[in-house]
């Protein structure tokens, strides 16, 4: 039986596209295959002038558990230029959610750590049900989360993403939403209807002067990203990856076990 794949593209008669991470056994964790898929699917979207809205949501129980450990214990073993690439695809796919040139959505539910956070950060409107979980917790397995730091500090401000990207905390909704990574919070039964409403909302602004307002504001405030800004964001990402720290991390994560780092 063919794997399905790791992400689903669905698109309604107004043009509304649903993107789906579709990793539900993972907890959505993205992978190399997930991220190219991911970036492929918004390059052909963002070109589509019949693509009104996208919506982000992640199969079953949970959004999206950051990166599959699996697949960062398998790009250890990279050579080099292929482990950059491999931080380079989630820069990439951070940056073209960020600058779609259409409103986006995310729906969050269960686990949203890591990337999964980073996909938040990057939507224009970020909806939540009461049971989400969120963390910055890349340091806890001895990495760094470059890739999304721009858009961290972009949706949560920089003294709220200095505490949780620092400290590895988990946080619930109502902190999400108190620090702006979350527009509202809303109960499992009723967030399907508030995205209907503000989705169709949406459909009244003009295509066209959506994609002017949305370029200016990342632009006027130095929110997009050049590709030096890119490259150096993915360098810093895969060199802590393949550092010492980040081969105890990731043994110690997989172990089940404290990391050598903590002292107690």
């Amino acid at each position: 039986m063919p794997e399905e794949p790791p992400v689903l593209l669905s698109r309604d008669a107004r043009g509304i596209v649903t993107v789906t991470l579709n990793r539900p056994q993972r907890g959505n964790a993205y992978n190399e295959a997930l991220l190219n898929a991911l970036i492929q699917g918004l390059d052909g979207l963002a070109a589509d002038p019949a693509v009104r809205a996208l919506v982000i949501r992640g199969a079953g129980k949970h959004f999206a558990a950051g990166a599959d450990i699996d697949w960062l214990a398998e790009v250890a073993g990279y050579p080099p230029e292929r482990a950059y690439q491999a931080s380079l695809a989630t820069t990439l796919a951070m940056q073209k959610l960020n600058e779609f040139p259409r409103p986006t959505f995310a729906l969050i539910q269960g686990a949203c750590f890591g990337g999964g956070a980073g996909i938040a950060c990057c939507v224009d409107v970020a909806l939540a049900t009461p049971q989400a979980i969120f963390g910055l917790t890349e340091v806890r397995v001895g990495v760094s989360p470059t890739p999304i730091s721009t858009h961290m500090v972009h949706a949560m401000g920089l003294r709220q993403t200095r505490r949780y990207a620092l400290t590895g905390e988990r946080f619930g909704p109502e902190d999400a939403l108190r620090m702006g990574l979350v527009h509202e919070v809303l109960e499992a039964e009723r967030i399907e209807a508030r995205l209907a409403e503000i989705l169709d909302q949406t459909l009244l602004s003009a295509p066209g002067a959506v994609a002017v307002t949305k370029d200016s504001f990342l632009g006027a405030n130095g929110l997009k990203l050049d590709a030096r800004q890119m490259a150096l964001l993915a360098h810093e990402g895969w060199m802590q990856r393949a550092s010492a720290e980040g081969r105890e991390g990731l043994a110690a994560f997989r172990e089940k076990r404290r990391p050598a780092w903590y002292p107690g």
